[in-house]
């Protein structure tokens, strides 16, 4: 059985309004395939939590260091909101326990699973940014990554060019210097059991370039596709390609 939400809001220092809100960000989809009822589960929660945390966190590297150049801010911030960061602070709010999961997801290990975890905290960001208010609730989930992401990767500010280089970020500046169409990227298929879900990704520099790749989350298979082209793109002019970022590979 998931622990009480209750010990949650301690953990987090914020206890909610509207209770069913909580509640959906810590639902898994794997809940409503195997009810009859009409669960509402996280992933649109996720969707939006996922754009405040980029919000949150290119404001934090934008005060952090704002004399560095903007490949250089695109590199830390993808650092900073890469699904092993995510993982690490979800491990830290022990987020798991609290999750509702469906059978097929509690027997795979679901409560450990790194992209579902990102992905949770996400949805819980989203959760207390609508169940606060936009001015409020902004201010309580920068709070909350101040306390428990922030502090992990401060440091890297300091030598942010030698971060590794982000696949999506590296080949849509490598798209702008050669003045081609911006990298476009789309799900072709999915397939496997809901717990055990596996994506595959195209990603496309306008037409005849494009690389598909195969993961067990949307975004770990977009970076993948995106390493691919970017070795695509840098083979035609013989560079070599760049590595991808630490903890964007396939998250399980």
């Amino acid at each position: 059985m998931p622990a009480p939400p209750e010990e949650l809001e301690s953990r987090i220092g914020y206890q909610f309004r509207d209770r069913d809100l909580l509640l959906r960000a810590l639902t898994h989809k794997s809940l409503r395939a195997e009810s009859a009822a009409d669960v509402q589960h996280n992933e649109l929660l996720e969707f939006l939590g996922d754009s405040i945390l980029g919000f949150l966190a290119s404001e934090f590297v934008f005060r952090l260091v704002p004399n560095a150049r903007e490949g250089d801010l695109s590199r830390l911030k993808a650092h900073l909101v890469s699904a092993s960061r995510l993982y690490e602070v979800a491990l830290a709010l022990d987020l798991g326990s609290f999750l509702q999961l469906g059978r097929g997801e509690e027997r795979s290990g679901g409560r450990s699973k790194k992209t579902l975890l990102a992905d949770a905290f996400e949805a819980l960001l989203a959760a207390i940014y609508l169940d606060a208010g936009p001015r409020e609730g902004l201010e309580i989930c920068r709070r909350l990554l101040e306390r428990f992401l922030w502090p992990a990767v401060e440091s890297a500010a300091a030598s942010a060019s030698e971060i590794p280089v982000d696949p999506k970020n590296a080949l849509q500046e490598l798209a702008q210097a050669r003045r081609l169409p911006m990298p476009r990227y789309a799900l072709i298929a999915q397939s496997g059991p809901e717990h055990a879900r596996l994506f595959t990704v195209e990603a496309r520099l306008g037409p005849g370039r494009s690389a598909a790749a195969q993961a067990s989350s949307k975004k770990a298979a977009s970076q993948k596709a995106a390493a691919l082209l970017l070795e695509q793109l840098r083979a035609e002019s013989g560079t070599e390609p760049a590595q991808p970022a630490a903890g964007d590979g396939d998250p399980d």
